[in-house]
């Protein structure tokens, strides 16, 4: 099925933060850390106060400008220089989320081909506990995911490509400390090195009414659990406002672009955008208009000159009507890969490791969902999953390739 393609011309506008992100260190791995209060200073940063009649880009693509469209108007396309040669990755498993019952109470992570042939469950999660938010490191040996629910209140486990030993990373608080409250550490991302990785804490109150909770922020860590430093402000002086979410590395390690989640009372309320943010803490801005609704876990194209992302039209994740686009770094240049509206609801896309092809999940109207490849450019769509009931999802391409 061919897609149509959709552009908008946009750029980004700038926040700015002060306050250098605070280092923490923890003597061994899987021991935990008592963090000061100090972990919760620093200027926080209000996302969306600048109207979209002023939007600019801070970092531009360094080509001629394109000329600048009316807020709200489709417009010309930013020109994206030549991406730097680099060798092709091979395509590998597939990994993503299935759910192991109905209620969608327990949920494994799979590995499957790229042919959809084979498939296999790595993980062996307790009942009513998700492993969900799959994530291959750089040279497909590891995968690491969160565990959520049943014992574990957030957790980022790490296993293999055969889904033995899999053991948790271990947890930045100790039990009593003041400020991990209901703390959470889910949805991990490695850095190009596969030295770090990139992750979600929450921790603090929960609302009763809204059960949003306190605080929300992006942190790295390294892989051996030795150090996590804090890298967003978002929630700092804003509590309740939103969920910082789902980061993803650029491929040249210098940048990560997550999900911003906003809350009854963030600004706006209800809303959803990824941001991009240097992977220092520095030059945080939003990548993408709130009205486009972008949310969950975007994904760098190989060469680092596009990222593929989900957007959602309502507050609801499963609701029809979102689609599948691309967007620069700098912002410019969104297009839509999948045709809209429409009665289908989209999910995470991933890039194959020789960027030639995107893996994706879609849920069809009445349907459960299931996992489809296309090309880059939108068309030439083929299923990869038939599953009935098992709403496979969140799919991660890598270049683990198959045992045997």
């Amino acid at each position: 099925m061919t897609r149509t393609r959709t552009r908008l011309s946009r750029t980004t506008p700038t926040i700015h933060r002060t306050t250098p992100a605070t280092a923490r260190t923890r003597h061994r791995a899987g021991a935990g850390l008592l963090l000061a209060g100090t972990l919760l200073t620093g200027c926080g940063a209000q996302p969306g106060e600048i109207p979209l009649s002023e939007i600019r880009a801070e970092s531009p693509t360094p080509t001629a400008e394109p000329a600048v469209a009316a807020p709200d108007v489709v417009g010309a396309a930013a020109a994206t220089p030549a991406a730097p040669a680099v060798p092709a990755a091979p395509n590998g498993l597939i990994a993503g989320r299935v759910f192991l019952d109905q209620e969608r109470r327990t949920s494994a992570i799979f590995t499957v081909t790229a042919d959809g042939r084979t498939r296999q469950q790595l993980t062996r999660p307790p009942e009513q506990t998700r492993d969900d938010h799959p994530a291959w490191a750089p040279d497909g040996t590891t995968l690491a995911f969160d565990r959520t629910g049943g014992d574990s209140p957030g957790r980022i486990w790490i296993t293999g490509t055969d889904g033995r030993d899999a053991q948790p990373l271990g947890s930045l608080c100790q039990a009593g400390a003041p400020d991990c409250l209901n703390e959470t550490e889910t949805t991990p991302a490695w850095s190009p090195d596969g030295k770090q990785l990139a992750f979600t804490r929450a921790w603090g109150d929960s609302d009763p009414t809204t059960e949003q909770i306190q605080y929300s922020d992006l942190y790295v860590i390294a892989t051996d659990g030795t150090t996590a430093q804090r890298i967003t402000f978002l929630t700092n002086d804003t509590p309740y406002s939103g969920t910082v979410t789902d980061p993803a590395w650029s491929p040249d390690g210098t940048q990560i672009v997550f999900s911003y989640r906003t809350s009854s009372t963030g600004q706006p309320a209800n809303s959803r955008a990824l941001y991009i943010v240097n992977a220092d803490g520095t030059g945080l801005r939003r990548l993408t208009p709130w009205e486009l609704r972008a949310g969950e876990r975007a994904n760098w194209s190989p060469d680092g000159s596009h990222l593929v992302f989900t957007t959602y039209p309502t507050d609801t994740d499963t609701a029809p009507g979102g689609g599948i686009y691309t967007v620069h770094p700098d912002g410019t240049a969104i297009e839509a890969l999948t045709p809209g509206p429409s009665d289908i609801a989209y999910g995470v896309a991933s890039y194959s490791p020789d960027g030639t092809t995107i893996a994706f999940a879609q849920t069809p109207a009445g349907g459960a969902s299931e996992l489809y490849t296309m090309h880059v450019d939108g068309s030439g769509v083929a299923r990869l999953s038939d599953t009935p009931g098992r709403e496979e999802s969140r799919p991660d391409w890598g270049t683990a390739q198959p045992q045997g």
